[in-house]
């Protein structure tokens, strides 16, 4: 009786060990922050009756999160308290935040600290954006379960290594509507991103509201179809379009900024501008007439640089964009604008250029529109070869080396090289097998991993130039939002640990343990993600 008793005893404490493993939270999470420090000690408990304890009512909206992270992974529905409580009770507290060098894009310091006892959890912010990621780090420390967490008793201090950590997403190529956006902006917020460039204007569609100039969503936004493949001689014949009215944008803009994320819009200019022509074809070189673009690539058509009325268009567009996104910076496109329409064009060649560049002398009117309403111009790399002054921002897509010779010349760089940044290639060599083809190549989770933002051998103010990494997801290819989530996941993991990990403390083989884990949270959010990593989870498995 005795030998039964101890076996019994056994198997319920090795059930009681396994419940405490399947529940127990893990903080090797992704991004890994950068100081982990195991304490001894009782673990705390985490059940139904645990309080979230606020000492200030503007902390509510961030405790309102916590209690959504942690209902949606244990079930647990957590009352938020101004009560202080010396036990079973999670506290949430921002610093004094006193730091001048605070870099664009935060409005308070992303620093701060997630300390755990047997008593009490205590996440303290440096500012309202550092309490925003310590939740972060909490939530994604917990495991997917339904009952109490256990965990383990830690000191966790923490901050970014670049104050830009961006995503990209084009919104013309195809129209995604603003719950998507918003749910982009939710996955944006998971990977501790905190800069979203939403690309709103190209030659497939205008997709901002504009009152001053109705006919660019009355007709810009739409074309009568889109080209199949990769610009085969197939068209759809399918009308395609959307816009966001100014309403939506500001919503977007708010939902955003809620996350500690700054929206960054893009206005493609002088290039890149089928769609504002169709609208206004007197704006063109040739006067039309325009179509609004089928087709993939780079179009000659471009704004014409000796017409006044352009730069009546361009202020009426900053002066009412300006008042729905209050970031510092305003992306204006400056890439693959051709010049031979220019070089024919008499208006273009009767302006007194300076000895500018066409495309120089096109920047120089509008940088200063921009500069009036208190931002700052960020353009493609093109635009540092155009006479760009050190004011503008330059984001150096093809490769690094236009960045580093930027932030050698006292520009601020974002990096966001094809090389590892571009979100639309594919993520194997697996054609066969991939729901889009774009083209370009491919890059792997553990390529974009691999990415070092800073040039090697520049000096200390070169350095500071740096301001982070983005990654881009144009859309050519991307119909719906799951291929969106698919070729973004888990790429956008990996660049945020490049984004926010010190470099020392990176190991892909540790990375690839810690992501597996994260997909787990993938999954519980219905995420679309690749999964070239884990073969065992695909579909293409052959049927017979």
């Amino acid at each position: 009786m005795m030998k039964i008793r101890i076996i019994f005893f056994g198997i319920m404490l090795m059930n009681q060990l396994l419940a405490t493993g399947q529940n127990r939270a893990s903080y090797q999470i992704v991004p890994l922050p950068q100081h982990i420090e195991e304490t001894q000690g009782a673990p705390f408990t985490l059940n139904a009756q645990t309080t979230i304890y606020i000492g200030d009512e503007l902390l509510i909206r961030e405790a309102d999160f916590l209690v959504e992270y942690i209902h949606h992974k244990t079930g647990h529905l957590l009352e938020v308290t101004d009560k202080k409580e010396k036990n079973n009770q999670i506290q949430l507290t921002v610093k004094a935040d006193n730091n001048t060098d605070i870099q664009w894009p935060q409005e308070t310091s992303e620093d701060y600290r997630l300390s755990i006892n047997k008593n009490l959890v205590t996440i303290e912010g440096k500012g309202s954006a550092g309490l925003f990621y310590g939740i972060q780090t909490l939530r994604k420390s917990l495991p997917m379960t339904k009952g109490e967490v256990v965990l383990p008793p830690v000191v966790i201090t923490d901050s970014p290594r670049f104050a830009y950590r961006g995503m990209h997403l084009d919104c013309s190529r195809h129209f995604f509507d603003v719950e998507f956006v918003k749910h982009f902006i939710d996955i944006l917020a998971y990977h501790n991103m905190n800069v979203f460039h939403w690309h709103l204007t190209d030659d497939q569609g205008w997709r901002i509201e504009i009152k001053s100039h109705p006919r660019l969503t009355e007709i810009g936004a739409w074309r009568s179809g889109t080209v199949l493949g990769h610009n085969s001689d197939l068209d759809d014949s399918i009308p395609h379009g959307g816009y966001y009215t100014q309403d939506e944008a500001h919503q977007v803009v708010r939902y955003a900024r809620e996350r500690h994320i700054t929206v960054v819009p893009e206005v493609d200019l002088p290039g890149h501008t089928k769609a504002v022509l169709t609208s206004y074809p007197e704006l063109g070189c040739t006067g039309g007439p325009y179509e609004v673009g089928h087709r993939w690539g780079v179009y000659a058509d471009v704004l014409c640089i000796g017409n006044p009325k352009v730069y009546d268009l361009v202020r009426d567009i900053i002066d009412e964009l300006s008042t729905i996104f209050p970031s510092p910076l305003f992306h204006i496109g400056g890439d693959e604008a051709p010049t031979v329409r220019w070089e024919a064009c008499p208006k273009c060649n009767a302006v007194d250029r300076h000895g500018m560049t066409y495309q120089g002398y096109f920047t120089s009117k509008i940088v200063p529109f921009l500069e009036a309403k208190g931002r700052r111009a960020i353009g493609w790399d093109e635009i540092l070869y155009t006479g760009a002054d050190s004011n503008t921002t330059i984001m150096s897509w093809r490769g690094s080396e236009p960045g580093a010779e930027a932030a050698a010349k006292g520009h601020d760089v974002v990096m966001t090289p094809t090389s590892h940044c571009y979100f639309d290639y594919r993520q194997s060599d697996d054609v066969l097998h991939e729901p889009a083809y774009p083209g370009g190549g491919f890059i792997t989770v553990e390529k974009v991993y691999s990415l070092e933002p800073v040039p090697q051998k520049v000096d200390e103010a070169t350095r500071k130039h740096i301001l982070g990494v983005q990654a881009n997801t144009w859309a050519e290819h991307l119909q719906t939002g799951g291929m969106v989530e698919y070729m973004t996941l888990p790429r956008m993991a990996a660049l945020s640990e490049v984004a926010w990990t010190q470099p020392e403390k990176k190991d892909y083989k540790d990375f690839f343990k810690r992501v597996t884990r994260t997909t787990e949270d993938y999954e519980s959010y219905h995420w679309q993600y690749a999964r070239h990593l884990w073969p065992e989870r695909r579909n293409n498995q052959s049927l017979e």
